[in-house]
């Protein structure tokens, strides 16, 4: 449609007044021009049929008509005015009579802001007075609401044409305002930007920064930011006007002056628009759509060009989905916006394979176009998605192959890229990942892209996941590097195989906050180590998320030791109650004693669901402080947690008995396994809690319904659902309520468990699976006091290769608070450990500061007295007493 004041006007009003102003105040007269009869036609026809030679036409009209309504793009034909012009004068208009061939004038008189034209005849010794009420009569503006422009100057009532000098076809600009017209104010301000512009562009010396700056500030001031609708019509009038064209007209000026005026002016409206509230700023999203497009024409590669399409980026980027399908939905704006994406993935490649590397402004505006551009695809071409090429017959083929071509591009770029990390990392690969340069920072968010636009084409998926299979190292550690808390990496899980345990641990730590070390901030317990599981329930389950969000304070009644060490020795106790099977919170699986999941049974104590919601954020919380506290989950714990459905494979290592059964049932001969009638079998489960049997239906029925060759399947599943999905059903509920009572996005939990495999789990809450490697331990172990030759030394390592397994978790629980380390091994803990001379008796018992992983050791005089001081810390109960903090 075109958006002139025509358009809203009521061209049968009669009724005006002037409006009070200075004399070089403007107004807009499409409202007029649109009543008369003399209006409609091309100005191009008229000014052939009048004879008259676009010479005649000011150098401002014709620049200004090329550059607002030049071109075919969608927005000028959604936006721009179209440039009208009267038909010859009709026969009902008062002329003057017994006109002197020598005095006679035709005169067209042009509409400033509407581009429309009527022809006047008159006499060169007329007053202006009578020159408007011929205006008037052609126009319905009364005179009051005139105001005529030639060369600059508004003509003045009482003199002649003459006194003008008007010729001859001369060009008059003519301005004016209805009395019912809206938004009086936006409209003034509008014509006095153009009329400073038209002054500019002839020539004329004027303070014009100042002067634009100030009537855009004033245009911007009274928009009416609570009403929509009012802010929808100001941008209208602005654009309908004409000014970005005019503004870009004017910057394309040789003059210097004029450029630095318009560029500023054109920077303060992109400026004014961004400071907008968000709706009133989707507004102005054709407008700078309108400027992006006229400078792209005049100056592809100027920064002024690069701004306003930066701006637009950042406009399409704030936009939510609602918004973004009312303002970029069509296709027209897919024809506006296409270059831009175009543009900006050529910069991207370009800066791929420079020595740089790209921006983040350059990849994050290059992935905004680019969600708009998908948005209006997948709009017009959903039933075809993901997309065969060619495509036939859909009106999008053009832009289909480009964005083809333009996928392939990106992803031969960014396996060179990937390869020249690999290069980089050599042999020690991720471990390698101090090497991983800050250059590199955007291909993750490149490679997003480029899985987003995957997605419209049939066979672009396998592409990809090749892509990161065949560079897995590379594609790795930039993960680890530049993943980052509260971006969306959900993509990356849909090439799972491409990923390592390391890289799937740090996307799932993710979704947790910062551990705060603001002592003001955490939340303090004071407990009895007599008591330790109801007490440490009564501080965390009563606590807010967001207190535990602030970190943890933890001090034992009557001890002195305090800090994180006591803090990793209470999560790794804590957890040794909760999953004790004499509490019946949780039951070991049948198959496999380390690993745990909740009792059925449980639910007999009227607390149970409190207790799970504290267990669930008893585990979140000790991995958000990565500290590992022995604890395996049975595998299909898991699986419900990460909210998937149970099968039979599933059940392998929970409860092989069952599991065994039911594969036998599954696999017998269908006409051996109806002839022995089905075994007997029906829709039931047996059950027993507490000693206490029970039958339950599997279906509605299910006593009197026979297990069949045909119906088995059905019965598998079901009998495995109840059995293992159903009966902690409320259990599973209240531990994933409490879990993610502790991460930073409470709607994630599912997705926590959905970005890893059970294995990792394991990783994250036990540690590493193999016995604790002396030679490993011994390297990442410094001394103070003592060198690594001395005897105390030589003996304490002799001592350690001595103990059993347990023993030395027990002597490092009592250095640490640690009882399994990292899957890394030592490497992965947050510090080297150390052990201190200690200068007191020779005989005592060895202290530790588990908080700094320190082991202090007198100087024993025998390799004897040593392992007699260590096997005693080494005993369990004595392991957690004699740390400091």
């Amino acid at each position: 449609m075109t958006l002139s004041r025509a358009d809203s006007s009521n061209s049968n009003r009669s009724s005006f007044s002037a409006v009070a102003g200075t004399d070089h105040h403007k107004r807009k007269l499409d409202d007029y021009a649109s009543s008369s009869p003399d209006h409609g036609g091309d100005l191009l026809l008229k000014m052939k049929r009048h004879e008259v030679n676009a010479d005649h036409l000011s150098a401002f009209q014709k620049s200004f008509l090329t550059w607002s309504y030049g071109g075919n793009s969608g927005l000028n034909r959604s936006f721009a005015p179209a440039a009208e012009c009267s038909s010859s004068s009709s026969s009902r208009v008062p002329e003057s009579s017994g006109l002197s061939e020598s005095t006679r004038l035709q005169i067209f008189v042009r509409m400033m802001s509407g581009g429309k034209t009527i022809v006047i005849h008159a006499d060169r010794n007329d007053t202006v007075l009578i020159l408007h009420e011929r205006i008037e009569w052609k126009t319905k503006i009364p005179v009051t609401e005139q105001r005529v422009i030639y060369k600059g100057k508004q003509l003045q009532l009482e003199h002649t044409l003459s006194y003008y000098s008007i010729e001859q076809d001369a060009s008059l600009q003519l301005v004016g305002r209805m009395q019912s017209t809206e938004h009086p104010v936006a409209w003034q301000t509008v014509d006095d930007i153009m009329y400073t512009i038209s002054r500019m562009h002839r020539g004329e010396i004027l303070f014009s920064i100042d002067n634009i700056n100030e009537k855009l500030v004033k245009f911007f001031a009274s928009i009416p930011v609570k009403e929509e609708n009012a802010t929808a019509k100001y941008i209208k009038i602005f654009s309908s006007s004409s000014v970005p064209a005019a503004l870009v007209m004017l910057y394309a000026s040789k003059l210097e002056i004029n450029k630095a005026c318009a560029k500023s002016s054109i920077k303060l409206f992109l400026n004014s628009c961004i400071g907008l509230p968000q709706k009133q700023k989707n507004y102005c999203l054709p407008v700078v759509l309108e400027f992006c497009r006229l400078l792209r024409n005049v100056c592809s590669n100027n920064k002024l060009y690069l701004a306003s399409r930066n701006t637009l980026g950042s406009m399409l980027e704030s936009l939510s989905e609602d918004d973004a399908r009312i303002h970029c939905g069509s296709l027209a704006f897919m024809d506006e916006i296409f270059p831009f994406v175009t543009e900006c993935a050529d910069g991207v490649v370009s800066e791929l394979l420079g020595n740089e590397g790209p921006s983040l402004c350059d990849v994050q505006k290059f992935s905004s176009f680019w969600r708009c551009l998908r948005r209006v695809i997948v709009l017009h071409s959903a039933t075809c998605i993901p997309i065969a090429l060619p495509l036939r017959n859909s009106g999008l083929e053009k832009e289909i192959e480009k964005l083809s071509r333009m996928f392939k591009k990106l992803l031969t770029t960014m396996d060179i890229c990937m390869l020249r990390i690999e290069t980089l990392l050599g042999r020690r690969g991720v471990a390698n990942i101090e090497a991983v340069s800050a250059k590199w920072s955007q291909f993750l968010a490149i490679l997003k892209i480029i899985n987003s636009m995957s997605d419209l084409y049939q066979g672009a998926k396998e592409q990809v996941a090749c892509l990161l299979n065949n560079r897995k190292v590379s594609f790795c550690a930039i993960v680890l590097k530049f993943a980052k808390r509260g971006d969306d990496h959900r993509w990356i899980f849909e090439y799972k195989e491409a990923t390592t345990f390391e890289s799937r641990r740090h996307l799932a730590m993710l979704l947790f906050p910062d551990v705060k070390e603001d002592y003001e901030e955490m939340h303090e317990m004071l407990i009895d180590r007599s008591n330790l599981l109801s007490e440490s329930f009564e501080y965390i389950a009563s606590a807010t998320p967001g207190a535990l969000h602030g970190g943890l304070f933890m001090e034992f009644k009557n001890e002195e030791a305090t800090g994180p060490g006591v803090l990793r020795e209470w999560f790794y106790l804590v957890c040794q109650e909760i999953f004790n099977p004499q509490n019946t919170l949780f039951r070991r699986s049948a198959d496999d004693f380390r690993r745990f999941s909740p009792n059925p049974a449980s639910q007999v104590d009227p607390l149970h669901p409190d207790f799970f919601e504290f267990t669930g954020r008893v585990i979140a919380l000790a991995l958000m402080h990565k500290v590992q506290v022995g604890v395996l989950f049975d595998r299909v714990f898991f699986l419900l947690l990460a909210g998937r459905k149970i099968c039979l494979e599933d059940i392998k290592h929970t409860d092989r008995i069952m599991y065994n059964s039911c594969k036998q049932i599954l696999e017998m001969d269908p006409v051996e396994f109806d002839s022995n009638g089905g075994l007997g079998l029906t829709f039931v489960l047996e059950t027993e809690v507490l000693g206490k049997r029970d039958t339950l239906e599997l279906c509605a029925g299910g006593k009197s319904v026979a297990v069949t060759s045909r119906n088995r399947d059905q019965y598998v599943k079901l009998l495995i659902e109840h059995q293992f999905a159903r009966s902690i059903s409320e259990q599973v509920e209240q531990f994933s309520q409490g879990f993610f009572d502790v991460l930073s996005d409470t709607e994630m939990t599912k997705s926590f468990f959905r970005r890893i495999y059970p294995e990792d789990l394991d990783g994250m809450l036990r540690g590493g699976e193999n016995p604790l490697s002396i030679d490993d331990w011994k390297a990442h172990t410094q001394y103070n006091g003592f060198n690594e030759n001395d005897h105390q030394i030589d003996w304490f390592w002799k001592i350690m290769k001595k103990m059993t397994e347990e023993e030395r978790r027990s002597v490092l629980f009592f250095w640490t608070s640690i009882k399994f380390i990292p899957v890394e091994g030592f490497r992965g803990l947050p510090s080297k450990l150390y052990i201190y001379r200690l200068y007191e008796a020779n005989d005592r018992l060895p202290v530790s500061h588990t908080c700094f992983y320190r082991l202090s050791l007198p100087s024993y005089t025998s390799m004897a007295l040593m392992e007699q001081r260590l096997r005693f810390i080494a005993q369990d109960h004595v392991s957690s007493s004699f740390g400091k903090w």
